[in-house]
């Protein structure tokens, strides 16, 4: 392994050549992507879409999104707010999504390069 230097003048130890092109056509590798991907691409569709939907209703169903729920609590003002709840929603099940599956690859794929043998449990699961 050769050493460089970063920016900041920290040493660190750089793997040897060809090492992130064997990572990458690796088994983990693609296992790691297809997971990620499994999760992302669906998730920001749907997302994509329920926000589209929040945009069309106000701009062509202005009488639906003008219905007064509550007081002065509209269908529009509802929705804005969900929006909210669905982007920390969102992020919550990536988190999750990332502990229980992307993190436990990621930490397989780091030990080869690494050289550093598998763990039996997940980090987290220490903690507790």
């Amino acid at each position: 392994m050769s050493v460089s230097e970063d920016r900041l003048g920290a040493t660190r130890e750089e793997p040897p050549e060809g090492t992130y092109q064997r990572i990458e056509e690796s088994a983990d590798f693609r296992e790691l992507r297809r997971k990620f991907r499994g999760f992302a691409f669906p998730m920001t569709a749907l997302f994509l879409a329920w926000y589209l939907l929040y945009v069309v209703a106000s701009g062509w169903f202005r009488d639906f999104m003008g219905t007064r729920l509550w007081g002065n609590i509209n269908v529009a003002y509802v929705f804005g707010l969900l929006q909210f709840v669905t982007t920390f929603l969102i992020a919550w099940l990536y988190w999750r999504h990332a502990d229980r599956v992307l993190d436990p690859l990621a930490e397989r794929i780091r030990g080869e390069i690494e050289g550093i043998p598998a763990k039996r449990g997940h980090r987290r699961e220490a903690v507790r």
